[in-house]
């Protein structure tokens, strides 16, 4: 696997979308050779790749008692705790139903005065840096992970985002860490051991464990009635949920912030290559604000043409293009009969490109297609399907909408020469060389 990786990472591609053989090449290569269903091994543990959405339906819609998540590695622990997405069996669903309320539909639209507020400082960097000149170039990836890093810490700690934008801070060298133990496979106690990388790790999870503790004791004594993420889980600490687990949940987040990010860089990029689709979005967006300066929550509905653009960003480049679980108990898929402890690997990317569902042009950026979008639960699930199902995905549905809607409303980016297309899996599904395109301000 490790091998298939590097061969892939080692030359860029052409500006298309066939990026399976960079993102997963490993399911790009086997699936073309063994099928759809495949069996393979991850070290002592068989593993079952699933790409045909009858079989992956199932195994998501199960009940937890048969299928579930399956753990993480435990030397990835420290870069997200013990929060919602690798809990299991009774304290998953104790920490999903204090998580639920804090992500309501209700509770996103109290937040869009803070997205629109957070973006509009980086429309005003923009025009700041744009100056006098025609335009610009300017790589978004970088930009749009400082704006997704302090309206994510506005969500999850209130009037203390810019101590909690240190805190998504520290989390970035983690990434190196978790994506190296993503590919390895654990070796009983090796966790325990003093080497170079487990001693990066526990400084780097101690660092952000004190800063995420001063912020919990701040937002005590101040934040009586605020409504953001970790006042929402200390009103339950009397309710079984300790310390702990608050700042778990707090890094739980910084998931969040790394798949709104890249999909707000793949729209961004996308709409630079495809400028009919970005001047209707921008046209859209224009209709909708009927002269007013800002968006409101209650145009989030009306952007149909935006929503499309983000449903086919994350279509083709799905943030995190793979989910993992695992049989309980003997059990049966399909014709298969599947014994207890097989892992069950869904590389949704490989879905997301399947021309069997999405027809011949899968792999080409069509938002059209979801006018009318397959109706079949397991074509589309970038946030997950059946009861792990993404609790914050309204939330970071709003936040790439609101970003992109006032982007292209002030400002008309194209591809600069010097891109490189090289998507890669790190963490999450990103440009590997950035996303470097022109800017212009557009005069109306």
């Amino acid at each position: 696997m490790i091998r298939l990786t590097n061969e892939a990472l080692s030359k860029s591609m052409p500006f298309k979308h066939d990026i399976l053989h960079r993102v997963v090449p490993d399911c790009y290569q086997w699936s073309a050779k063994y099928g759809k269903t495949f069996l393979c091994w991850f070290g002592v543990t068989p593993r079952l790749v699933l790409v045909d959405p009858d079989m992956i339906r199932e195994a998501l819609l199960k009940t937890n008692d048969i299928i579930d998540r399956d753990s993480f590695n435990p030397v990835s622990r420290p870069l997200i705790g013990d929060g919602l997405p690798g809990l299991m069996g009774h304290k998953w669903s104790a920490h999903r139903k204090i998580a639920i309320p804090a992500f309501t539909m209700e509770k996103v639209k109290a937040w869009v005065p803070e997205m629109v507020a957070s973006v509009t400082k980086v429309l005003n960097k923009l025009e700041e840096i744009i100056g006098e000149k025609e335009e610009i170039e300017m790589d978004v990836h970088k930009e749009f992970y400082n704006l997704t890093a302090e309206v994510q810490s506005k969500a999850a700690f209130g009037s203390n985002f810019e101590k909690g934008k240190h805190i998504f801070e520290l989390q970035q060298p983690q990434k190196f860490l978790y994506s190296q133990a993503l590919h390895s496979v654990y070796i009983p106690g090796f966790r325990y051991l003093p080497t170079k990388l487990n001693k990066l790790r526990w400084k780097l999870d101690k660092e952000t464990r004190d800063s995420v503790r001063m912020i919990i004791e701040t937002c005590r004594n101040t934040n009586k009635n605020s409504t953001d993420f970790l006042s929402v889980l200390l009103s339950r600490l009397s309710e079984g949920f300790d310390m702990d687990d608050v700042i778990d949940e707090c890094k739980t987040l910084f998931f969040g912030w790394e798949a709104t990010a890249n999909t707000l860089t793949w729209a961004i990029l996308l709409l630079a290559q495809n400028q009919e689709w970005q001047e209707k979005a921008r046209e859209e967006v224009l209709q909708v604000c009927k002269g007013n300066e800002h968006l409101l929550a209650e145009n989030l509905q009306e952007l149909k043409i935006v929503d499309m653009i983000i449903k086919e960003t994350v279509r083709l480049y799905t943030p995190d293009n793979f989910l993992t679980r695992k049989t309980l108990k003997n059990t049966k898929l399909g014709s298969l009969n599947i014994p207890a402890k097989t892992e069950l690997y869904i590389p949704q990317t490989v879905v997301h490109h399947d021309t069997e569902i999405w027809g011949p042009d899968a792999h080409e950026f069509n938002p059209a297609r979801f006018v009318d979008p397959p109706m079949h639960l397991a074509a589309f699930f970038p946030f997950g399907l059946g009861a792990r199902m993404c609790v914050g995905r309204h939330y970071a549905l709003a936040e790439v909408k609101i970003s992109l809607a006032m982007l292209i409303k002030k400002f008309c980016f194209t591809v600069s020469p010097s891109y490189v297309h090289a998507p890669m899996m790190f963490v999450m599904v990103q440009p590997q060389y950035g996303a470097h395109v022109l800017v212009r301000r557009i005069t109306t």
